[in-house]
């Protein structure tokens, strides 16, 4: 089983859609060799250097956090059900209230959509949010996804600066 990554007083908190096999394999969180998660938070700021799937809790050392929607493994994201994704989104919104980071980045719009009840998501800062968290909706970093690595760093960066200074 691959645990969460949360303690109060974060920064951001990554949720991820759900493990793929790597991960569930290893225990580790984006653990798939072809995800680019690692890499990108680095080159947006959110890491001095590229941490490794095995050294996820150092991600706390930054105040950064990682979560998921839905604990059950799959070879593909797309194979998560509709209602699981609403309930990990029930789930998800205790969580957050729970902990109260400054902001939540939920790594793919359409899994937003399905898990929050949300029609027509734009990229970025949501206008609602869970608490005082802030929601963010970056592109999920899976080698499956078609944006760039540049694409994925844009984004990233742009909730990395918008948090600015908070918690550094």
């Amino acid at each position: 089983m691959i645990e969460d990554i949360l303690e109060p007083g974060l920064r951001v908190v990554f949720c991820g859609i759900n493990p793929g096999k790597s991960s569930a394999h290893t225990g580790f969180h984006f653990a798939h060799p072809g995800n680019r998660f690692w890499k990108v938070i680095h080159l947006a700021g959110f890491t001095e250097r590229q941490l490794k799937p095995e050294e996820e809790r150092e991600l706390l050392e930054t105040r950064c956090g990682i979560t998921m929607l839905v604990e059950r493994p799959t070879v593909q994201a797309n194979e998560v059900k509709r209602d699981e994704l609403r309930s990990g989104g029930r789930e998800l919104i205790v969580k957050m209230e729970a902990y109260q980071p400054v902001a939540l980045a939920i790594l793919g719009k359409q899994a937003y959509e399905q898990a929050l009840g949300v029609r027509g998501v734009k990229w970025g800062r949501q206008p609602q949010g869970i608490g005082d968290t802030q929601i963010w909706v970056l592109p999920n970093p899976s080698g499956l996804n078609r944006a760039s690595l540049d694409e994925l760093v844009a984004a990233y960066r742009e909730l990395d600066d918008a948090l600015g200074a908070v918690g550094r």
